[in-house]
């Protein structure tokens, strides 16, 4: 692709990568999966990092007057304030494509985005600047989020609209593979500093490098979305509408019905998504004397399980259909979260047990439900639509869920953190049952 084709506000890193592309013939969809799994592992590492710092820094760096249950409650309420802000992101990169185009706005977001996690590598604790701390932490996560709005490249979408007609549910769960990678990354490293360094140490510095590697990881992610953004199959499908950014008001006028169903379809594998995540972790550091470094452990195991089941959907989705697998999978979603939550008081081997057969049924549901109903969008608001119905799942689905699941489960015991599992699970079977009549043969 001619670097001069590209728009004169190009960034640096657009034309460099225009530059290495430069004489590149037809992407096929491999090079596009690669893309879009560094993206999206990048983006789920920085997730995790985060929540797990959520989980052994936060309540006693930023909270350290309240007692361990409380601060680390607070902590996840600033956790959910990334999945707030993250519609508002969507909408400001939008204008930014727009205007600027998507080399521009993917440059932009995940540099608020790379800023915005060194900043809390550097955070001041409450011991020196008081509630300022709480204040900063705040501020940070909403950048987070914001720029998470942006980091929605199309590259999902494009990789849909480039997959062989029987491989539908195959390259539909390649994107859902960079949560369990990401996972595998975030909890090996902080492992590994919570084992070598002491605990004050690892309070005063150590978790702070985890930071530091996202931003880094973010730069090699960044360049490698560019190198596909800036290819001549992408733009093409840019141009013939079939990826263009609409204003959001437009796609919710147009679209509102379809968002509303696509972000509840998958709250299940959202909901379950938390409860396999971020909630053990938090159950098992405050309720049990177990060291935070081997439950991290456990999470890699199950997060080992969880890429097989991802595979695995891809599979069945193509012999039994997405909605299918979606609609199966919730029903078992709906079964653990009757029995599974109170195996987390069951020792070692119970936790066992629950991450393994958590992370399996996570798998195959979460490895399809990405943009359920996406096909049914419009070609000219399908970027957009698909943008903002990833956003709000989110934010339905997991944004609250920590927090939800923690306080439920502490008044109530861990069967309260099975009934909001529950509870999402039949969203996703209502929203199901509602898409009958909005999704085309190609969502099947």
């Amino acid at each position: 692709m001619p670097t001069d084709s590209l728009l004169p506000s190009s960034t640096p890193l657009e034309r460099d990568a225009a530059r290495v592309n430069a004489g590149h013939g037809k992407v096929d969809p491999g090079e596009i999966a690669i893309g879009v799994i560094i993206g999206r592992t990048s983006e789920f590492f920085d997730f995790f990092v985060y929540a797990i710092a959520s989980v052994v820094v936060f309540p006693k760096l930023v909270f350290p007057y309240a007692d361990p249950l409380t601060g680390t409650l607070l902590s996840f309420t600033i956790f959910a304030l990334a999945f707030i802000a993250r519609p508002f992101g969507t909408a400001l990169f939008i204008a930014i494509d727009r205007r600027f185009g998507r080399g521009s706005k993917l440059t932009s977001a995940l540099l608020l985005l790379g800023t915005s996690t060194v900043a809390v590598a550097f955070l001041p604790g409450h011991a020196q600047i008081g509630a300022w701390s709480a204040i900063l932490l705040a501020a940070f996560r909403i950048g987070q989020g914001v720029a998470l709005g942006g980091t929605w490249d199309g590259l999902a979408s494009l990789l849909a609209l480039n997959a062989p007609a029987d491989k539908r549910g195959w390259y539909a769960m390649i994107p859902q593979l960079g949560a369990p990678i990401g996972l595998i990354v975030a909890s090996a490293l902080f492992t590994y500093f919570l084992k070598v360094l002491s605990a004050a140490d690892f309070l005063d510095w150590g978790w702070r490098y985890p930071f530091l590697v996202a931003f880094a990881i973010n730069v090699v992610a960044l360049f490698a979305r560019l190198r596909i953004v800036v290819t001549p199959a992408f733009q093409t499908l840019f141009k013939s509408r079939e990826l263009q950014p609409t204003p959001v008001v437009q796609a919710i006028a147009e679209e509102g019905p379809k968002i509303a169903v696509g972000a509840f379809a998958p709250l299940a594998s959202f909901a379950m998504f938390h409860m396999v995540t971020v909630f053990p972790l938090s159950w098992i550091f405050l309720f049990t004397r177990e060291p935070p470094s081997r439950f991290l452990l456990i999470e890699v195991v199950g997060a080992v399980f969880g890429i097989v089941a991802i595979l695995v959907s891809g599979l069945l989705a193509d012999r039994y259909g997405r909605r299918t697998v979606l609609a199966a999978t919730a029903a078992g979603i709906a079964a653990f979260s009757g029995f599974a939550p109170q195996l987390l008081d069951g020792g070692p081997a119970g936790e066992l047990v629950f991450m393994i057969s958590g992370f399996i049924i996570l798998g195959l549901s979460f490895g399809q439900a990405s943009g359920p109903v996406a096909s049914s969008f419009s070609l000219a608001n399908r970027y957009t639509s698909s943008a903002l119905t990833s956003d709000l799942a989110w934010l339905f689905g997991a944004g609250f869920a920590p927090l939800a699941a923690l306080a439920l489960s502490t008044h109530f015991g861990l069967i309260a953190a099975g009934g909001y599992l529950l509870s999402g699970a039949l969203a996703t079977l209502l929203a199901l049952w509602l898409n009958r009549g909005l999704a085309s043969p190609r969502s099947n």
